[in-house]
């Protein structure tokens, strides 16, 4: 029986570093923030909110492994309607839009703007490698006022594969025009770091509310409480 050969991370060479990849959603900004959408129409809004989050991951997952693709702006809509079915909730198929086009104004964390103006200063190429689909990214580049610090972004909808897939890592790489060795990823979902790091990116995991680990696969490369914290280890 062959077993996985697993990335052994090496300690955080902050030399290699030419390019910096941004997660967007849970990264850049906050998804908890759609369980206000949710206050209005549900009597507990925050374990729909969870479910829904949860499931719109595990839908990103199960797609890349069944040839499933669909942008992740349906995939999410999805999501959500099994959260509220779950749940018992009974809201039509326009109140359940309203709640999903929160999408587009998510809370931005405290730490991005001045971190990533800082990041930018110091000569870094930022870019932001989503699942998010095109449309998505756009409002949530505009609404978190950072499109002047971004290169572009960079989306699953591509390639058509999301995230840990090594393929969307790799095209970042060619979109970026950056040996990949070079890049640093910055992420706060565990899955995302693995799949950077397989990929051959040094794996940054944002560990903003000083949470454990998900150590089943390995540590990351380098954990950081903010974006300034980047800036620190990388200057």
């Amino acid at each position: 029986m062959r077993h996985p050969v697993l990335r052994v991370p090496m300690p955080f060479d902050p030399d290699r570093v030419t390019t910096i990849t941004f997660d967007s959603y849970s990264t850049i900004v906050d998804v908890e923030a759609a369980q206000k959408a949710l206050a209005d129409r549900v009597d507990d809004p925050q374990p729909v909110s969870r479910l829904w989050r949860s499931r719109s991951l595990a839908y990103t997952f199960l797609a890349n492994q069944i040839d499933a693709y669909k942008p992740f702006y349906e995939m999410n809509r999805d999501a959500l309607q099994y959260a509220v079915d779950a749940h018992g909730v009974d809201i039509t198929t326009e109140e359940r839009d309203e709640i999903l086009a929160v999408y587009h104004e998510l809370d931005v964390f405290d730490d991005v703007r001045d971190g990533m103006n800082k990041l930018y200063d110091a000569g870094y190429d930022l870019y932001v490698v989503s699942n998010g689909n095109p449309e998505m990214l756009d409002s949530m580049v505009e609404f978190a006022g950072i499109g002047g610090l971004l290169e572009d972004t960079v989306s699953a909808d591509e390639i058509q594969t999301f995230k840990p897939a090594a393929e969307l890592y790799r095209h970042a790489a060619e979109r970026t025009a950056t040996n990949i060795e070079e890049i640093a990823h910055v992420t706060a979902g565990y899955f995302d770091v693995y799949g950077a790091m397989h990929a051959g990116m040094q794996g940054v995991w944002v560990n903003r509310d000083d949470g454990p680990w998900d150590a089943f696969a390995g540590q990351p490369d380098l954990t950081i409480g903010s974006f300034h914290d980047l800036h620190d280890e990388l200057t």
